[in-house]
């Protein structure tokens, strides 16, 4: 288990965990970050990472994709 910011970019990962605050978890949730779902790094940018979930593009700030366990 890695956090998201060191998963391979371009490679599907299955999130096994998602860390945080309760309100973090439920923010991660709503943008389509579950367990159990599939999720590619799309690229990282200036700390920020692209990342593909359920058919939607998603940015989020490194220190949110940190809390992503695949």
């Amino acid at each position: 288990m890695m956090p998201l910011t060191l998963a391979d970019v371009g490679k599907e990962n299955q999130i096994l965990r998602i860390g945080g605050s309760a309100e973090v978890k439920q923010h991660l949730n709503n943008l389509g970050f579950v367990v159990g779902s599939d999720v590619t790094l799309i690229s990282e940018l200036d700390g920020n990472i692209i990342a593909k979930v359920k058919e939607s593009r998603i940015a989020i700030s490194k220190e949110m994709a940190a809390k992503i366990m695949v």
